[in-house]
């Protein structure tokens, strides 16, 4: 089977601004006529949705929905909603994510710990267990593309529950990859995203270590992309110097390893100055 997007139905969340954005507008530019887009912020969510429907064409379709993907039972409606109101989806790209950049101890438990796991890990799960059958029977060429982070392979101070929430992201993805592969579904490929610091607003503050240097959003977005449509590949590490350091890490001793990642390459104190998304 041949993917291509003009013809698929996209479904993204954290889709109003930043990352989310770039990918609902190569849906549009490539021709998809269905992209649902989902995002908690309301009014930046209008302003994309109104400037992308601007510029699709006249069988395209741009539906946001308001949606905090926290709410296990707004995103089971929601889902709900998308199969009653288009049949299902061809495409999901589970982007939506937060961050909190602190030590452990101080973390907030529910905006903290709780809201973090659930947005990060939980979201997907539930969005993909509520329209991944639908993919299946459809028989159609489809993709589920999960957003995870360089952090589900490298622990580093002051990104605690982040790093927890994306390395439960990394292993129910690649998961749920090798059941597709028992269960002989050809027609949907997963694909898990690990990027390192991209420099959008949610990441601010934050600096690349050594030899990594803080990724422009286009730039990630056009690799994902790319990769989503050959559909060849199931794991993405970027940049691809990141995976020197599970390379090391499997060589080397606890200790030595902590050395050089803090030493030598800096990982460890990344996040010292990170402030976040300030609005």
């Amino acid at each position: 089977m041949t993917f291509t997007v003009a013809g698929s139905r996209i479904l993204i969340t954290g889709a109003a601004m930043g990352m989310g954005r770039l990918y609902a507008e190569r849906a549009v530019v490539e021709g998809a006529p269905l992209v649902l887009l989902w995002d908690l912020n309301k009014a930046q969510l209008a302003e994309t949705v109104t400037e992308l429907s601007a510029v699709a064409g006249e069988h395209q379709q741009i539906v946001g929905t308001t949606i905090d993907v926290s709410d296990a039972k707004a995103v089971d409606k929601a889902c709900a909603d998308i199969l009653k109101k288009h049949g299902g989806v061809d495409v999901i790209i589970n982007n939506a994510g937060v961050v909190t950049g602190a030590l452990f101890v101080d973390h907030d438990p529910e905006r903290g710990i709780d809201v973090t796991m659930r947005v990060n890990a939980i979201a997907p799960m539930l969005i993909t267990r509520a329209l991944l059958p639908g993919m299946i029977a459809s028989g159609r060429e489809s993709r589920v593309v999960n957003i995870s982070s360089a952090s589900a392979f490298v622990s580093n101070p002051r990104m605690s529950v982040y790093a927890a929430s994306k390395w439960a992201l990394l292993g129910w993805s690649d998961t749920v990859r090798l059941e597709l592969e028992q269960m002989k579904v050809r027609n949907v490929k997963v694909l898990t995203v690990c990027p390192s610091y991209i420099s959008t607003g949610m990441f601010a503050g934050a600096k690349g270590p050594l030899l990594m240097p803080i990724m422009k959003p286009a730039f990630v977005v056009s690799r994902v992309w790319s990769e989503m449509i050959r559909g060849k590949k199931n794991l993405l590490i970027l940049p691809r110097v990141a995976r020197i350091s599970t390379l090391v890490k499997g060589i080397l001793p606890q200790g030595a390893y902590d050395w050089v990642a803090d030493k030598i390459f800096g990982v460890y104190h990344t996040m010292d100055q990170f402030t976040g998304r300030t609005k």
